[in-house]
């Protein structure tokens, strides 16, 4: 099995936070519950993607997984098109949808290969959180993207970052010294170990990639260290682990501007 396949099989065998519920799974109240759960501990998501900002908008999604930033875009009045690689993400997509009655553009496909699946067209806003970083080559994927923007699109994405909390507690758990250890990186990047793929990027090797595909960053900041007990956490229950419980929100801010794992980044088409 190729890499690519690989990546699809990891996301179909278990899309992001599909267990983020234990509600009747497909349930108005099991998405609900899912997007409570999410938005509670990345509440930088919704800053981040500023929904009321884009009503009336084109905006197109590169990588939906179970729909949770998506409906909220079509529930803000944006004209929202998806494209999603793991079939089994893009069906709960719709799936959940349609429990809520809306409606978007879907399509299953390879940003790498966008053109393949997507008829070329300009957007407002071009968004994907936590995506990119999972294909095997990011940098032929922002090629793609930037064939749907003229200049006044904004593109919005999040990619790991290289020096992260997270990062360290990696490489301190796996007694690892190296940045760059593809394997720690990947199989641990994500909630289930064994990711297939997954980048990480100091803030100027980001600048650089998108500056390659005729992109140019015009903000980028970190966010999120996740500060939850784990088994609490799992059982729907927040409860700060030992490391975190005496850090207020004013100092932990802090820590995550310097420390987050997730690279947050806003740019333009070069012009």
């Amino acid at each position: 099995m190729d890499t690519k396949e690989l990546v699809k099989k990891y996301w179909n065998d278990r899309p992001c936070n599909i267990k983020h519920s234990k509600k009747d799974f497909g349930s108005i109240e099991y998405f609900n519950e899912v997007e409570q759960k999410k938005y509670f501990v990345e509440p930088h998501i919704p800053e981040f993607a500023d929904f009321k900002k884009w009503e009336g908008k084109r905006v197109l999604e590169i990588g939906c997984g179970i729909g949770t930033d998506s409906i909220n875009f079509v529930r803000n009045g944006a004209k929202l098109t998806i494209i999603e690689f793991s079939e089994k993400s893009l069906d709960v997509c719709k799936t959940r949808f349609k429990v809520f009655g809306l409606d978007a553009e879907f399509y299953l496909g390879d940003v790498e290969k966008l053109d393949e699946v997507l008829s070329p067209c300009k957007y407002d806003l071009i968004y994907s959180f936590g995506v990119i970083h999972h294909t095997p080559n990011p940098q032929k994927a922002f090629e793609q993207i930037v064939k749907y923007m003229d200049k006044n699109t904004e593109l919005r994405i999040m990619l790991y970052s290289k020096i992260s909390f997270k990062m360290i507690q990696m490489m301190f758990e796996y007694n690892v010294r190296d940045l760059n250890d593809v394997e720690l990186i990947r199989n641990n990047a994500e909630a289930q170990y064994g990711c297939p793929v997954a980048f990480t990027y100091l803030p100027e090797e980001i600048k650089d990639m998108l500056d390659k595909s005729g992109i140019k960053v015009e903000k980028i900041w970190k966010d999120h260290i996740f500060t939850w007990d784990i088994p609490n956490y799992i059982n729907n229950m927040y409860v700060k682990n030992e490391f975190w419980k005496n850090v207020d929100d004013k100092l932990l801010k802090a820590y995550e501007n310097d420390l987050g794992w997730h690279s947050l980044v806003i740019g333009k088409i070069k012009m």
